[in-house]
């Protein structure tokens, strides 16, 4: 039985995939999202942005990835990020290490698939947090709400976590601060809603405030995607492909720079 793998599985945005859970004992996230597809943040799960987990790997972790990963030699992605925001667990690096050591003893077909952390930004005002995860080779950080209101009925926060412009601060010092070779990009999961008391994130105020914060973060890549599995909530709904495809256009006549590529999925 797995204690920190899922997968291989077919990634929209990182292709053949690997999932390394390194909170797998409980959800625990810095937000409730109203389109989370593991389902709902419960009371005891929202924590602080300073709440820590000293969770080290245990003595099987580099076992169970040696033992799945010569199987699959075509892999594109170790992808560190599932149940709740990975940055809480203090051990990260130790997890970190072992993975790169065990890609580097393996065989690939291509390229060494690269170490990916996907992360909700929350934690990133700390120095601390994003030395550490400066070290993966891809991150993924989240950024779908770009007004205190639209980040607040979105994303729902535990009440510690800063304001979005700090959030969005703390993306532009990353990617600053980051090895010329490890990419950052920014990802925007928008969607629609059946209420007419909630206003989604797919809002003309919020999608232009949030091509503008990416413009000052100038990430190496922007994904913009939807909901694809059951939402937290009922009354959230994925956007459907022309409505992404508007998004895009938008974006990159914001941006005007050809060295962002903004994809959508």
């Amino acid at each position: 039985m797995r204690e920190y793998t899922y997968g291989p599985f077919q990634s929209r945005r990182l292709k053949l995939s690997l999932g390394i859970d390194i909170l797998p004992k409980c959800k625990k996230c810095t937000f409730d999202c109203v389109y989370c597809e593991i389902g709902t943040t419960e009371k005891n799960q929202l924590v602080s942005p300073e709440y820590r987990i000293k969770a080290p790997p245990s003595h099987g972790f580099r076992k169970e990835l040696i033992s799945i990963l010569k199987h699959v030699p075509h892999l594109q992605s170790i992808t560190f990020g599932y149940n709740g925001e990975p940055t809480l667990n203090e051990n990260i690096l130790e997890f970190l290490e072992i993975a790169i050591n065990v890609r580097n003893e393996m065989k690939w077909i291509q390229e060494k698939p690269k170490l990916t952390l996907f992360t909700n930004s929350s934690t990133l005002y700390s120095k601390e947090i994003r030395e550490r995860v400066m070290q993966f080779d891809l991150i993924l950080a989240k950024l779908e709400a770009a007004t205190d209101m639209d980040f607040k009925r979105t994303n729902r926060p535990h009440k510690d976590v800063p304001d979005i412009e700090t959030i969005i601060d703390s993306l532009i010092k990353l990617k600053r601060e980051m090895p010329e070779n490890n990419e950052l990009a920014i990802q925007c999961l928008f969607f629609n809603s059946y209420r007419d008391d909630f206003i989604p994130n797919d809002n003309p105020k919020n999608i232009e405030k949030v091509a503008h914060a990416i413009k000052r973060i100038k990430p190496d890549l922007v994904q913009i995607y939807s909901i694809a599995r059951i939402p937290a909530q009922y009354y959230v709904f994925a956007i459907d492909e022309e409505r992404k495809q508007q998004i895009v256009k938008k974006f990159r006549n914001i941006l005007k720079n050809d060295s962002i590529k903004v994809n959508y999925y």
